[in-house]
C-alpha cells in the first residue's frame, strides 16, 4: 500500500516537473514589471526610500502608528506612510505621544498643531475633529459570569 502511494506521488511530481518550462525562472517578486522590481531591488539595496508626496486635501486623518522593536515609528496620514524624521519630503511633521503611542501630535506645513489619536480626522479649514466612528457608538457587551 505504501509503494502505491509512493509511487502515485512520484507520478504527480514527475507531471508537475514536466508541465514546467526547461528554462523557467523562478517567480521571485510578483505584480511588478521587471523594470519596477530592478528599481525597487537598486533601492532596498541602497537603502534608498521613494520621496513621498505632499499632504493635500480638505482633512487631515491618522490612519495608523507603528512603532518598530527598534525605535523607528511610522505614522500614517491620509494614507500615506510619514517616518519620524522625513517632513521635508511630504510637508508634514508628526510626533507620537510617548505616553499615549495611539495620539498623534500632526503639523502639515504653517498649519496649526493637531493632536489626533488614530481614526480621527481635523478639517484643515474649521479645525474641527472628528472620530473615526462619526455618529456612531461602539457598545461592548460583557457577560456577567466569567468561565474559570
Amino acid at each position: 500500500m505504501k509503494a502505491a502511494r509512493l509511487l502515485a506521488a512520484a507520478a504527480g511530481l514527475a507531471c508537475l516537473a514536466a508541465a514546467l518550462p526547461a528554462g523557467a525562472e523562478p517567480l521571485g517578486r510578483l505584480f511588478f514589471t521587471p523594470e519596477r522590481r530592478a528599481a525597487l531591488e537598486r533601492q532596498r539595496q541602497l537603502n534608498i526610500q521613494e520621496t513621498q508626496q505632499v499632504i493635500e486635501g480638505a482633512t487631515l486623518t491618522v490612519s495608523g502608528i507603528v512603532r518598530r522593536s527598534g525605535g523607528k515609528t511610522t505614522t500614517w496620514v491620509n494614507n500615506t506612510p510619514q517616518d519620524a524624521g522625513n517632513a521635508a519630503a511630504s510637508g508634514v511633521r508628526v510626533e507620537v505621544d510617548r505616553a499615549n503611542p495611539a495620539k498623534a501630535t500632526v503639523v502639515a506645513g504653517e498649519e496649526s498643531p493637531a493632536t489626533l489619536k488614530v481614526g480621527e480626522a481635523i478639517n484643515r479649514a474649521t479645525r474641527e475633529t472628528s472620530s473615526g466612528v462619526g455618529e456612531g457608538r461602539i457598545t461592548v457587551k460583557r457577560d456577567g459570569a466569567r468561565a474559570k
